[in-house]
Formats: structure tokens, C-alpha cells, sequence
């Protein structure tokens, strides 16, 4: 029997492309489009195809009347939580793709999960490649004392850090030694230069024209540097095999589970 899914966020630059796959996929039934600029087109049009015969909505409430299995959302940091939390009280699993929320947005979701015994999954990234960066540092952080994370992405994204560098930093501070560098609340001068503190990992945001989503944790020890960096293409199609994937086994266990390298290992 095929997963019934919703996207929110159904026309954006992910949340389409995600549509799109689902639409292809044997496995998958869309029975839901969320979009409020491309409410009450057919979804197959608004992605500019051929009529599918599902109409899009202006939120997630309304999808849910429809039923489905999981709610996949790909919108806005200011509406990703109030979606997740309506769709894990209509019973329904959630794979988060938007970035933005906080160690206590996440902790409030995992609690209505397992009040409701439905399974939510979120990654700051999808992509295969971004989740090898990830591994990659969280292996280098067990040896190497001193880390940041820097993020960058275009001018107009709105959310400081992305998702990516923000569940970098988290899971960084989970495995790293104590940095030599001097604590910022001991500095003189501008300490805001020195970025912000997630948990025990410095993270500095750039938003400029020309950069697209990058993301790089960089190493020091005495007398030598390691970066190990992530850079995404022009396109969304990284992360929809990554997506799909978490829609998949999204149900197979109730509460949140972070990082999609839960699911590629």
C-alpha cells in the first residue's frame, strides 16, 4: 500500500521538487499540496505539468482533512513548528525540512510525538553529500580540540544559522574536547565578531550574493588546519533522494530522530 504524503511548501525550490518525485514514485501517493500562492491550482499545473487531479491548499490543517501518513514540510521557519505540531496531533508523521527551529522547538515536538506515538524526523540537510560533511567532522572533532562552523548562503535567506550548520554545531558540542581559544566572555573589544555560541561551538553566518548553501567546519591545531566543507549546486535535486528517504521510515519509530545518517547507515 502506498504512503499517503502531504508537502507544504509544494511549489517552493525543495518542497517542488519533492512533490514532483512523490508523484513518481510507485511506493508514494500525493494527497496533499499546501502553497497559499498557488491555492486552488491543480498541483501537477502549479509544478508546471499536466493536471494530477489534487488541488492545492492554503495550509496544513486543511491538508490533513484529506488524510494522509506523513506531512513532509519544506516552508518557513515561522510556520514549520505550528505545521509539525498540527500534524502530529491529527496523528500523522512529520519529516521536517525546513530549517530554523531551536533545541527547544525540537524538544516540544519529540514530547507530542511520543504523546501521540507518531514518528517525526528532521536533518539540517538531506543531502547524501552534506551528511558525509557531517560525519566527517563529528569523526575529526574526537581528535582535534578546536572547531568553528562557518555558514553561508545567499543574501536573502532570512534564518541565522542554516539548519545545516546549526545541527553541525549541536552535534559537534556533543563530541568535542575543550577548545584552547579564549572563552568569548573574556574577550575585549566587539565580541559579537566571534559569532554566536551554539552549546560549546562557535558558529559565524555569512549571507551574501553568489553563494547558493555552504557549509564548513574548520579545524585547528598547532601548526596545522583542516576544513571540511560542503557545497550545494544550483538545484534542489540533492536532497529530494534524502527526503524521500526519511518519508519512508519515518514511521518506524515513534518520538524525533535528528540526522540523516540515522537512516544511510
Amino acid at each position: 500500500m502506498a504512503i499517503r504524503v502531504i508537502v507544504a511548501g509544494a511549489t517552493g525550490w525543495t518542497g517542488g521538487a519533492v512533490a514532483q518525485a512523490v508523484l513518481e514514485a510507485a511506493d508514494l501517493a500525493l494527497v496533499g499540496a499546501v502553497a497559499r500562492a498557488a491555492a486552488g491550482r491543480d498541483i501537477g499545473e502549479a509544478l508546471g505539468g499536466a493536471a494530477v487531479g489534487i488541488r492545492v491548499v492554503g495550509s496544513v490543517e486543511e491538508a490533513l482533512k484529506a488524510g494522509a501518513d506523513v506531512l513532509v514540510d519544506y516552508t518557513s521557519p515561522e510556520a514549520v513548528k505550528a505545521n509539525t505540531l498540527a500534524a502530529i496531533a491529527a496523528g500523522v508523521a512529520v519529516v521536517i525540512g525546513t530549517s530554523g527551529l531551536s533545541a527547544t522547538d525540537y524538544a516540544e515536538i519529540d514530547a507530542a510525538a511520543r504523546a501521540r506515538k507518531v514518528g517525526v524526523f528532521a536533518a539540517g540537510n538531506y543531502s547524501i553529500t552534506a551528511t558525509l560533511m557531517s560525519k566527517f567532522a563529528l569523526m575529526a572533532a574526537r581528535y582535534v580540540a578546536d572547531v568553528e562552523v562557518i555558514d553561508y548562503a545567499a543574501a536573502e535567506k532570512r534564518d541565522t544559522p542554516s539548519g545545516t550548520a546549526r545541527e553541525l554545531a549541536e552535534r559537534l558540542s556533543e563530541v568535542r574536547r575543550p577548545a584552547t581559544s579564549v572563552p568569548v566572555g573574556e574577550l575585549a573589544g566587539i565580541r559579537e565578531t566571534r559569532g554566536g555560541t551554539i552549546d560549546a561551538v562557535q558558529v559565524h553566518s555569512l549571507r551574501l550574493p553568489g553563494y547558493v548553501l555552504s557549509c564548513e567546519a574548520q579545524f585547528g591545531a598547532p601548526g596545522e588546519r583542516l576544513v571540511i566543507r560542503h557545497d550545494a549546486g544550483s538545484d534542489a535535486a540533492p536532497y529530494v533522494a534524502g527526503t524521500l528517504l526519511a518519508l519512508r521510515r519515518v514511521g518506524e519509530r515513534s518520538g524525533l530522530r535528528r540526522g540523516l545518517d540515522q537512516l544511510i547507515e
